[in-house]
């Protein structure tokens, strides 16, 4: 739902759409209206607009997310709407759709994120979204209490339905919003000029400068082109519904009338002469009937009936998403894939509680993983994750049939995939290996607990259960979240989880610099979760010195050497490894002297080292092949410790020079090790 126009990053490029639409479009001002918005509703493209703000922003791409960077971006962009008095409405998508009908596109668009994220992570160029940009989006709409909702499929179609029922615009990047027939019009993010708000003359009302599309200023300029032709347009030209082979032929044989103004390039001159082709015609039976006179000899049911079909892709009617931001009233009409699923599932769906990603398995027995930049020569860093991906099937799938309806719910359905026909569930996932996109088959695993498990009563399991399932998928046991501030037990415990289960072994200095971000996380935490609030920290001198020392850490714009020392207080997403703290502690730097001061920042690393050392074993940074002085392999460590492993809890936590004294120790290990870690 992206457009491919050339004033954004190619992150954005060729995404969804019709091809070459938008730049078509935005070089002929005559078919938009200026307008100074304000004190109106405007529902967005909540996907096209998270996209947009990262891309064009300058954020780092490269090491993992500048999320704090983006998330004030975020805030920045509401608030600006807030002083309009624009109220901001946003609808996300969901699953890949159902019919699988753009699922070829989407794996040639994953393999091209895989050349784009090895290009990256060599110095070169791409646009690769960081993994949780879409969830740091969610958490601050919800902050914000901005109201949204996340779709069980795309939301092109529900965002339309929804603003012709509401009667208002649309803010998009959407090259398929110049097809739609929207009342209130449809305002491209590149005409949208949030960052310059202005005040009216007269008064002390602000807006901001937009430029409004119509499909009626449209269609006037191409002879007063009936619009419901506009959609045969879309599916002759080319979108990701009906992208035919037979189109081409019908380009080859057709003549363009000589009202054609001419036009930059092959694409905006196909697309000038066939709007004016087009407009010779009544309707678009009329106009489909040529076409297939056009195309000749040869089967013209299959062709219509695809061209059709495409069409109908455009057709609104009322949106049931009206509902849900009246009252929160569950989703009606769901596609029929959806309609065994249990209501509090559906519900925390909708309210984004849940990542798109559980539709695509409850539905398809599917899972495409999100590239990263990374190092391509290694395996994928998902497969570190495979354990938790393997309970999350298992959870999902635990007592539901084996088989998915076929395309469009026609048939009495199919194998999700061929190894389910035995006993066990399995999910097809599509993931990196080497520099190509490739499929596998994961094997659900439903992790122990001591009672039955199933997704219809999942949202009433006890919470000691649910921790205790949890803790099960991470390997480790309870003394581990004990040991840490609460609000910092998840990401605590996912850190051990990574040392255990990532291949190759990452170097001591990861460790160090991860810890250092969280810590850099809790003192931005205290120093006022809201921007204005002072918290302790804001009043301490010290507390200062440290969270400046930290903070210069960071990777500034435009520097691709370091990586990101970001960190978010909210259990989940808190991101941290730095290539600029790495190349610190590699230079001599310890985090002794960077959290040198008051005692809070210190502590809270040696508590966190504490634990992560005694649940992964002191001896971790060992060289795990080799033999000690007597003979002997160290000890089992990781996923299957139980209550006794060793974590150290936080009120017993050895000093914190002690524990930064005692992990100096394991960094002088030879770096050329890490290379004969590798596998």
């Amino acid at each position: 739902m992206y457009h491919e126009g050339k004033r954004v990053p190619s992150g954005l490029s060729g995404i969804m759409g019709v091809q070459g639409l938008t730049s078509y479009v935005e070089g002929n001002r005559q078919f938009f209206k200026e307008l100074k918005l304000r004190n109106t509703t405007l529902v967005i493209d909540g996907c096209s607009l998270y996209f947009r703000l990262y891309f064009t922003s300058g954020l780092d791409q490269q090491h993992g997310g500048d999320y704090d960077s983006f998330a004030d971006l975020v805030r920045q962009f509401f608030e600006a709407l807030s002083v309009c008095d624009i109220r901001a409405v946003v609808v996300l998508d969901g699953g890949i759709d159902y019919t699988d009908k753009k699922f070829a596109t989407l794996k040639q668009r994953a393999q091209s994120k895989i050349k784009e994220a090895h290009a990256l992570s060599r110095g070169g160029h791409g646009s690769i979204l960081p993994l949780l940009t879409r969830e740091v989006f969610k958490q601050v709409l919800a902050s914000l209490q901005v109201p949204f909702i996340q779709c069980v499929s795309e939301a092109d179609w529900e965002i339309a339905s929804l603003a012709n029922q509401w009667n208002c615009a649309v803010l998009t990047m959407d090259s398929d919003f110049y097809i739609f027939d929207l009342k209130g019009g449809y305002f491209p993010f590149t005409f949208f000029n949030w960052q310059n708000v202005g005040v009216c003359k007269g008064s002390s009302e602000r807006y901001i400068p937009a430029w409004r599309f119509s499909v009626n200023k449209f269609c006037a300029h191409f002879n007063h082109m009936n619009k419901e032709l506009l959609p045969l347009f879309a599916v002759i030209a080319g979108n990701d519904y009906t992208n035919l082979r037979a189109m081409e032929t019908f380009f080859s044989r057709v003549h363009f009338p000589p009202s054609a103004r001419p036009a930059h390039g092959r694409t905006q001159a196909r697309i000038d002469g066939l709007l004016h082709w087009l407009a010779q015609f009544p309707g678009p039976e009329e106009a489909l009937d040529e076409v297939l006179r056009v195309l000749g000899s040869g089967p013209r049911g299959p062709v219509r009936a695809l061209l059709s079909s495409g069409m109908r892709e455009y057709r609104l009617s009322g949106s049931g998403l009206a509902r849900f931001f009246a009252d929160g009233a569950a989703l009606a009409d769901l596609p029929e894939p959806m309609r065994a699923l249990p209501d509090w599932l559906l519900q925390a769906l909708s309210r984004g509680q849940l990542p798109s990603l559980v539709i695509d398995v409850l539905v398809l027995r599917r899972a495409m993983l999100i590239v990263q930049v990374e190092n391509c020569r290694l395996p994928s860093s998902h497969a570190a994750s495979l354990p938790l991906r393997q309970a999350l099937y298992g959870l999902l799938l635990e007592g539901r049939p084996k088989t998915h309806p076929g395309p469009a719910g026609r048939g009495p359905g199919r194998l999700a995939n061929p190894a389910d026909s035995g006993s066990v569930h399995c999910v097809q996932e599509f993931d990196r290996q080497d520099l190509d996109l490739r499929q596998s088959s994961v094997q659900a695993a439903l992790p122990r607990s001591p009672q039955q498990l199933s997704l219809e009563t999942l949202n009433k399991v006890p919470l000691p259960v649910r921790l205790q399932v949890l803790l099960e998928s991470l390997g480790v046991d309870e003394s581990v979240p004990r040991a840490a501030p609460p609000h910092l037990s998840l990401p605590v415990c996912v850190t051990c989880f990574w040392l255990s289960s990532c291949k190759p072994k990452p170097a001591p200095q990861l460790l160090q610099a991860l810890l250092l971000g969280i810590v850099f996380g809790e003192l931005c935490r205290l120093r006022g979760g809201q921007r204005g609030a002072a918290g302790p920290a804001a009043g301490h001198p010290g507390m200062r010195a440290v969270y400046d020392r930290l903070s210069k850490l960071r990777v500034n714009k435009g520097d691709r050497k370091g990586l990101d020392l970001e960190s978010r207080s909210v259990p989940g997403c808190t991101v941290g490894p730095s290539c600029t703290a790495l190349r610190e502690m590699r230079a001599g730097g310890t985090p002794e002297a960077l959290l040198a001061g008051p005692p809070l920042p210190g502590r809270l690393y040696s508590d966190i080292l504490g634990t992560v050392l005694g649940c992964v074993g002191v001896d971790f940074f060992s060289a795990p092949a080799k033999k000690n002085r007597r003979g002997q392999r160290p000890a089992q460590r990781g996923r299957g410790r139980r209550k006794g492993s060793g974590a150290t809890p936080s009120h017993r936590a050895p000093p914190t020079q002690d524990v930064v004294n005692r992990f100096a120790l394991l960094v002088c290990e030879d770096e050329g090790e890490e290379d004969d870690e590798e596998e």
